[in-house]
């Protein structure tokens, strides 16, 4: 599978990513315990680079982290 970039990123979610989380008060690890508990494999530092921009997201782990952040998709996507 090839992974694409985009502007220089692998996901456009990650900004957004760190101001739901941060609004929410999780830590990362925090963050990553909550998508375990949904099936994620995912650590703290997989969320950091979700949230920096050097890992690439599926779709399922953006509904889920949409889920878990209370926010939608499309906002995730700054659609």
């Amino acid at each position: 599978m090839k992974i694409y970039d985009y502007n220089g990123k692998k996901n456009i979610c990650g900004d957004r990513v760190h101001e739901a989380r941060c609004k929410m008060r999780l830590t990362q690890s925090e963050l990553a315990a909550q998508l375990q508990l949904q099936g994620i494999n995912i650590e703290r530092d997989s969320v950091s680079r979700i949230e920096i921009g050097t890992r690439f997201v599926a779709d399922y782990e953006l509904i889920i982290l949409s889920k878990i952040l209370g926010v939608s998709v499309e906002w995730l996507l700054e659609i």
